[in-house]
């Protein structure tokens, strides 16, 4: 047995194939993936047909021919020689013509499958559900492996750390993909989370195809809750990206779509604190107006306001009436005394205290005239103080 290195076993391979004349002028049919036109001009691509694939190289002055470049998904028939790179070890194919053959099988079947799901509905924008502004539980179905899942833990941590997070593992890519994945769905289906984030890195095409599988399509469908989509990069388009309710361009989008900013919401709260104070400051403030102008409109309609009023009336009028009294009252007893003067001038008690004396017979008759009595008639005399009887002589 010869040992050999690795240059050596390369240089053995490269020689190999270059000394093969089939390899050299060949034509091969197959669908472009991965393609990327390298800053310097060169373009890199995958040729695959079904599981089989083969690199590509199509230098600057060849893709500077051709009128246009192909994308994704396209078919074509590249013509060129198959040689070994012996840096990467890799087999390749280095294309000098290249002609459409129409759309890859793969690209059609994707079509295909695309217009049948939406004409069910599953694209419908009607049935898109907004995502849940606070999410109490989130769910990331992910490669347990893979740095997106790192990136969305990152994010949702600094973002929104009042949420838990529940991780349901899959596998992304290869052979049993789709079926891990739809268990990972279902098992949050039934463990109450608001927003599943179904999220992988970014790859080449082929490695994205798991997410076209029309089963998840339709588990996607089945969610009971708003599902955000963040399948490799923001050029990256898979059938889950159409039946999801939201579709982000990273993983890392996925996870800032479906949680909000704490920085926000803490904003947001003082706002409406702030506003909730003024509202509150305003209604006291109105209240207290009214209060006030209630207590205004009681104190004048107030029973004691009018008893205190009508009081003090009647205190006015039985002063007036009391006023008045006493100068009716002063009047009449100046009058009375006007009177009483004048009848103490006309009374005959007046002329008494005057000396003078009333005299009358024993029967009470005034004897005016001395003719009208006789000697030894008894007569009653009466004076200022008293009266007395006497006998005529």
């Amino acid at each position: 047995m010869q040992l050999l290195t690795v240059s050596q076993l390369n240089t053995y391979l490269r020689d190999l194939l270059d000394a093969d004349d089939l390899l050299s002028d060949v034509w091969v049919e197959g669908e472009v993936s991965s393609f990327n036109r390298h800053f310097s001009g060169h373009c890199y691509f995958t040729l695959k047909e079904g599981d089989a694939q083969i690199g590509a190289v199509m230098w600057k002055s060849v893709a500077a021919r051709m009128a246009t470049l192909p994308a994704n998904g396209d078919a074509v028939l590249a013509h060129g020689r198959v040689a070994f790179y012996e840096v990467r070890g890799q087999v390749q194919l280095y294309v000098d013509t290249l002609r459409p053959a129409g759309i890859g099988v793969l690209q059609a079947q994707f079509e295909r499958l695309k217009e049948r799901l939406a004409a069910e509905g599953l694209f419908d924008q009607s049935r898109k559900r907004p995502l849940p502004p606070l999410p109490h539980r989130i769910g990331i179905v992910t490669s347990p492996t893979g740095a997106a899942l790192q990136d969305m833990l990152n994010i949702l941590r600094r973002r929104y750390p009042l949420a838990e997070v529940l991780f349901a593992p899959c596998q992304v890519q290869g052979a049993g993909a789709v079926d891990t994945i739809i268990e990972a769905l279902c098992a949050l289906y039934e463990a109450d989370v608001d927003v599943i984030i179904v999220a992988r890195g970014g790859g080449a095409a082929e490695d994205l195809w798991t997410f076209n599988d029309e089963r998840l399509a339709r588990a996607v469908f089945a969610s009971p809750v708003p599902v955000v989509s963040g399948v490799g990069h923001e050029t990256d388009t898979t059938l889950i990206d159409f039946v999801a309710d939201v579709r982000a361009p990273t993983p890392s989008a996925a996870a800032e779509m479906a949680s909000p900013d704490m920085t926000e919401l803490l904003d947001d709260i003082r706002q409406l604190r702030n506003r909730l104070d003024a509202a509150v400051t305003q209604r006291l403030t109105t209240a207290r107006d009214g209060v006030s102008h209630l207590n205004r409109r009681l104190v004048l309609c107030s029973p004691e306001r009018r008893i205190r009023r009508d009081r003090q009336h009647i205190d006015d009028l039985m002063h007036r009436a009391t006023i008045t009294l006493e100068r009716r009252i002063t009047l009449a007893r100046a009058h009375l005394d006007g009177v009483r003067g004048r009848l103490q001038a006309l009374s005959p008690l007046a002329t008494l205290d005057r000396g003078y004396a009333v005299v009358q017979s024993t029967t009470g008759a005034l004897i005016t005239d001395a003719s009208l009595v006789a000697p030894d008639d008894w007569i009653e005399v009466t004076v200022r103080r008293g009266s007395f009887r006497a006998r005529v002589e």
